[in-house]
């Protein structure tokens, strides 16, 4: 439908100035698109990019130069989609929206450009040859989505239509997963880099470590909290430096790596006031069992007792999901993430953690489930199990 629509507009994504980076993947997509930009406008080039889902506004999903997407021409844009009488999703409706804003741009260095769920049939499968094509962990988040039962699928479905005139980069991938993709890229001819063979990262005490064929770099970013995340950095290090671009300004970016609702501390904010000074607030958009274990694995440091605030969606496994966590809370509140239609109801989400042996009871709303934890104690709250309910939290903050 997106590219019917672009056809009768006359419009040729390969010829839009400037060059393509595709991300795509399970988890880790937007730690590398906030990376990759970081250190690409520390190198003094103009971007846009194209991401998914929205965090505090759907302005978000729209980056040009230096700014998101106004207002006025995310709704003229709009509008003149609905007029055209286009049979679209909303993915696919932004996805326009960014083809038709960009398209007239003459002086982009590059376009980054977040992959949906797939990328078979998902609305950014649309250059023949994009600079290139970087895939971070694939996993079985999204079995339900595309109607498939083994991560075989799913892998099919992420990387099987990759373009054969591009750069592939692949991000760290469990061991069996690393089989599938190799064996499905085998007949691609486009030039492949792999996690592990060409570039890996390693923690040394309190810093990581890079390393590729051009050397060793040591990254320091403080902001940066959980190993799943400083492997989207490491992806977006390799990239940075094949593009040429000198380590001074990598290191220089990567303080600079904003990652809204990724393992993020909150130290303001209308709704962090109603938290005594005491109490540390963390967000979390983590909803894989992927992303559950980095969450876990930087939780497991803090010596602070543990409060949590859960909503998940149906679909994201919220039993197994919350497995992941057993005997790290001290009290977990659940709650129905506001405005997503599917997610788990609070009272039957709190059944679940019961069921697992969790101290819980529901709320509400994220504000009452502050005041049922808050108190002059010590202690680290934790809201997690969704981007949605991270992106709910930010905004009423």
């Amino acid at each position: 439908r997106i590219k019917s629509f672009l056809k009768k507009e006359n419009i040729d994504v390969d010829r839009i100035n400037g060059e393509v980076l595709q991300i795509l993947g399970s988890d880790g997509k937007n730690a590398l698109l906030q990376s990759l930009l970081a250190i690409l406008i520390q190198n003094n080039k103009k971007i846009t990019t194209f991401t998914s889902p929205a965090i505090i506004s759907p302005l978000d999903r729209i980056f040009i130069k230096n700014k998101f997407i106004s207002l006025k021409n995310l709704k003229k844009l709009g509008n003149y989609l609905i007029k055209s009488k286009a049979k679209l999703t909303l993915f696919e409706a932004l996805t326009l929206i960014y083809v038709l804003t960009i398209k007239k741009l003459k002086d982009i260095n590059y376009h980054i450009v977040e992959a949906g769920a797939g990328f078979d049939k998902d609305s950014t499968n649309l250059w023949s040859s994009p600079k290139i094509q970087a895939i971070t962990n694939i996993n079985k988040q999204h079995l339900d989505l595309f109607g498939v039962k083994t991560i075989k699928d799913i892998c099919k479905i992420k990387v099987g239509s990759l373009s054969k005139n591009t750069n592939i980069y692949i991000g760290k991938q469990d061991p069996k997963v690393l089989k599938i993709v190799r064996k499905i890229l085998k007949k691609n001819p486009s030039k492949k880099i792999y996690y592990g063979k060409d570039f890996k990262i390693i923690k040394d005490k309190e810093n990581y470590i890079f390393k590729d064929k051009k050397g060793e770099l040591r990254l320091k970013a403080n902001q940066i909290h959980s190993e799943g995340l400083w492997e989207g950095v490491a992806l977006a290090v390799k990239i940075a430096r094949d593009l040429g671009i000198n380590n001074k300004v990598i290191l220089k970016a990567l303080p600079k790596i904003s990652m809204k609702g990724r393992i993020e501390y909150i130290y303001k904010g209308n709704l962090r006031k109603h938290l005594n000074r005491s109490e540390t607030l963390i967000i979390d958009g983590a909803h894989s069992i992927k992303s559950a274990l980095n969450l876990k694995n930087h939780l497991s440091k803090i010596r602070q007792p543990l409060y949590g605030i859960f909503g998940i969606q149906n679909n994201r496994s919220p039993n197994l999901f919350i497995k992941q966590f057993r005997g790290m809370f001290k009290k977990i509140i659940t709650v129905t993430i506001p405005k997503t239609p599917n997610s788990m109801p609070a009272e039957k989400l709190n059944k679940i953690c019961k069921k697992n042996n969790f101290n819980s009871e529901n709320a509400s709303n994220i504000l009452k489930a502050i005041k049922k934890i808050s108190s002059r104690d010590k202690k680290t709250i934790v809201i997690f199990g969704s981007l949605y309910l991270a992106s709910s939290f930010l905004k009423k903050n």
